[in-house]
């Protein structure tokens, strides 16, 4: 029902920087936890980073020290920060929505385009 729409993606070397938006259609982040994740060819779908309705937030450590999730609430807005890139962050990028069963999170069904990040040596 909600729309997202992950933007900002494009090409950039390494060592560099890129912010992602995530904008939703409403207002649903102080209800819902949201996430980031990429696919690269021949990959499977990873989960880089998430925050909690709280605000809380985790980081895969594949990318922890250089990646930041962040959101502005007013906004609907979720923010992906991704500093020194590396070639191994290219992939395409999607936001979803995250439901909790368990001790796990998982995605909504309907992820959208994403948007590409690439990353050149």
């Amino acid at each position: 029902q909600v729309q997202l729409v992950a933007s900002g993606g494009g090409l950039v070397q390494a060592g560099g920087s890129l912010r992602l938006s995530c904008a939703a259609s409403k207002s649903i982040l102080n209800s819902d936890a949201m996430g980031w994740y990429r696919q690269a060819p021949g990959k499977q779908r990873e989960l880089v980073a998430l925050m909690t309705s709280g605000g809380g937030t985790s980081i895969a450590d594949s990318v922890k020290g250089r990646f930041t999730i962040s959101r502005d609430i007013a906004k609907n807005t979720v923010y992906l920060q991704m500093n020194s890139l590396k070639p191994e962050d290219t992939a395409v990028y999607y936001c979803n929505r995250l439901t909790r069963h368990g001790a796990a999170y998982y995605p909504g069904d309907y992820w959208g385009q994403g948007t590409q990040v690439t990353v050149s040596s």
